[in-house]
Order: structure tokens, then C-alpha cells, then sequence
């Protein structure tokens, strides 16, 4: 079928109605940020006077926001390096193996994602707190796992299935071992889909609200639970502040993500694949 040419008021009109949509998608971002440098301690936009006060506030050492700071980043953490342990594994059985019932099984393991966070969090709840290990990051950790997971299966799975596989054949028939073509072969390659997927499960885990209010007692705290306790009652003007650490991780995570990724495709163009003996 033959493409008609775009007129110019047809090219003008994309171009303001793409520009409006990107104005309103960013005017909330926006708006958090300039009021984050806001003096006063109502959060008003736009800020009569202008301080990083609040942010001094937040860094404050042994502050809430601080300790809960430092609780979102050991628990984002923990809950990285388990979905990427998961997710190579779950990731490879799927993308190289030859299970029965594959669909369902993928299925059934992306499950997490289409369950309400909410009743994940109750059934978390409920198994953790018998036993004594509410508040606890670990226990933290494990339950934003369940969410993390999927999203690091699905990306391996993806960098997986992306991989000649006759790499990996032409090493096996030179000799090379299944840990050996793994170690030179298959992870080397699926490095920027590994960085991906610890990416996005760090920032799953230092989001997420639901398990962690569940999870948290008191004294343990991550940073959403923090927010939403400090915006519940009162407007704590701090938490502009957070908000806009918080946007800029995302933006940090979206821009590592994307500079792997350029450098994993400029290096795969480039054929640079080990060299060294296979075996």
C-alpha cells in the first residue's frame, strides 16, 4: 500500500500534539522538583524563596529519613542479587531447556505480576509473622523478590533467546564444558540484559509499598512506608525532597539501562567475542 506524503500542517500538528502530551506526562516531575528547593513549609508552587533545606533535612545523619533511606538500599539490595539468581536460573531453563508444559510454566512463574500487590503482601504477612520476622530486611527482601523476579526473568529470557546458540554449539565441539561456554561464552554476552535486570529489580524493591508496609514494625521503616506515614496526617515538606531523589534514580536507571544496552549492541557489531582457548 503506498505511503502518502505528510504535509506540513500535517508534520506541525504531530509535532504540538506530541509536544503537549510530553508537557503534561512531565509537568507533575516538574512541579515536584521545583518545589523540592521551596523555603517555606508548605510545599507551595511556585516557592516564594528558594533553599536546599529540605534536602539537608532528609541526609540529616541518623534522621528517619536517612535510616530509612539506608533500609530501602540494603533490602533493594539483597532483593537484587535473589531475582538475578533467579532469574539466570529460571531464565536459562526456560530459554535452553525443554520443559514440559513450557507455556505453563512461564506462565505460572510471571504470576507476580498479574497478582495485586496487596495480596501478596497479606500472604507475606501471614507467613512471616509467625515466625517472628517482621521487620526483618531479609524477610523484606524475600517478599519484593516475588515482584522483582519476573521482571528478571523476562529480561533474561529475552537476552537469552537473543544469543546465537551456535555460539555456543561451536564451543561444545571443540571440547569446551557447559561451565565453560557458560563463563566464556553465554554470560559475556548477556551482560547488558544481567546489569538490565538488576537495574530494574533494585529500583522494584526501593519502590515498592505494599509488602513493606505489611513487613514494617516501628523501628524498620523503608522509604515508601516513611512517605506515606508522612504524608498521612500532616504535609511534611521533606518529602518533596525524597520525591525528587526519587525520580532522579529512575532517571539514572532508565539512562544506565540504556547506555548498556548501546555499548552491548556496539560490542556484539563489532564481533568481539572471546578469543582465548575454550577449554
Amino acid at each position: 500500500m503506498m505511503e502518502l506524503p505528510a504535509t506540513r500542517a500535517g508534520r506541525v500538528g504531530r509535532a504540538i500534539s506530541a509536544t503537549a502530551i510530553l508537557l503534561f506526562l512531565a509537568m507533575p516531575i516538574v512541579i515536584i522538583l521545583v518545589t523540592s528547593f521551596g523555603a517555606d513549609g508548605i510545599g507551595e508552587f511556585p516557592p516564594k524563596q528558594y533553599s536546599t533545606h529540605w534536602y539537608g533535612q532528609m541526609l540529616a545523619p541518623g534522621g528517619n529519613w536517612a535510616t530509612s533511606i539506608a533500609l530501602s538500599s540494603l533490602v533493594a539490595a539483597l532483593t537484587t542479587v535473589f531475582s538475578l539468581v533467579l532469574g539466570v536460573t529460571a531464565a536459562t531453563a526456560l530459554a535452553r531447556g525443554r520443559l514440559p508444559l513450557h507455556s505453563a510454566v512461564y506462565g505460572l512463574v510471571l504470576a507476580p505480576m498479574l497478582i495485586p500487590q496487596v495480596v501478596i503482601a497479606l500472604g507475606m504477612f501471614l507467613f512471616f509473622e509467625p515466625v517472628g520476622m517482621l521487620g526483618s530486611p531479609l524477610a523484606i527482601a524475600l517478599g519484593h523478590t516475588v515482584l522483582a523476579a519476573p521482571i528478571a526473568i523476562l529480561i533474561m529470557v529475552s537476552t537469552l533467546r537473543g544469543i546465537d546458540e551456535r555460539l555456543e554449539d561451536a564451543a561444545a565441539s571443540m571440547g569446551a564444558t557447559r561451565l565453560t561456554i557458560a563463563r566464556r561464552i553465554t554470560f559475556p554476552l548477556a551482560t547488558p540484559g544481567l546489569i538490565a535486570a538488576a537495574v530494574f529489580a533494585f529500583v522494584t524493591s526501593f519502590d515498592e509499598f505494599f509488602i513493606a508496609q505489611f513487613m514494617s514494625t516501628p523501628d524498620t521503616r523503608t522509604l515508601p512506608v516513611l512517605v506515606f506515614n508522612a504524608l498521612q496526617f500532616d504535609v511534611d515538606p521533606t518529602v518533596t525532597a525524597v520525591s525528587a531523589v526519587l525520580i532522579a534514580l529512575a532517571i539514572l536507571a532508565l539512562a544506565l539501562v540504556a547506555v548498556v544496552r548501546k555499548l552491548g549492541g556496539h560490542r556484539d557489531g563489532q564481533g568481539l567475542l572471546p578469543v582465548e582457548p575454550l577449554t
